[in-house]
């Protein structure tokens, strides 16, 4: 599996972003170490965990503490290592796409993609500008690629320029 992992970070001095090399990695503890180590005076942490134009996990570190996770698919954890490292310990269901249907937002609807089952914590962007239902939408968007919604997400939050360096580098 084509793995990216990128760290973004937010200090008093603005958002840095690297990549992180995951391979190595046995647990989800040695995966928060890095991203830790990534920004050591960080507020807040994002990985963003891209496979394969197919799967993404967002995981949120705040105060170098408190790890949120969200994977756009469960199945993500079946098939691969990585995946599993990251989204082992995740058993809660993400709001479904259901759920979505059922609320009275103007949030862009998704053209759900009928086998994704996002897991985690779909809010954990939410005080970044990025509601549960935005990112559901964008993960259940038909045409979307990881990359894509990582680049929509860091547009949204403050650390796009950062990211698209990152990546052109």
């Amino acid at each position: 599996m084509s793995i990216f992992a990128a760290a973004v970070s937010r200090t008093k001095s603005g958002w840095t972003a690297s990549e992180l090399d995951l391979s190595g990695l046995a647990d989800i503890d040695e995966v928060v170490d890095a991203l830790r180590d990534a920004e050591p005076d960080a507020d807040l942490a994002l990985l963003f965990v891209e496979s394969d134009d197919e799967y993404l996990a967002i995981l949120r570190l705040d105060e170098g503490e408190d790890l949120r996770v969200f994977a756009s698919d469960s199945a993500f954890a079946e098939e691969s290592r990585i995946g599993s490292v990251l989204l082992g310990e995740v058993e809660t269901p993400a709001l479904g796409l259901d759920d979505l249907a059922a609320r009275d937002d103007d949030e862009e609807r998704p053209a759900a993609e009928p086998d994704a089952d996002p897991i985690g914590d779909a809010d954990l962007l939410g005080d970044l500008g990025v509601s549960a239902q935005r990112l559901l939408a964008l993960c259940g968007m038909e045409g979307m690629l990881p990359s894509d919604v990582t680049a929509e997400i860091c547009q949204k939050i403050g650390c796009g320029d950062e990211m698209e360096e990152l990546r052109e580098a």
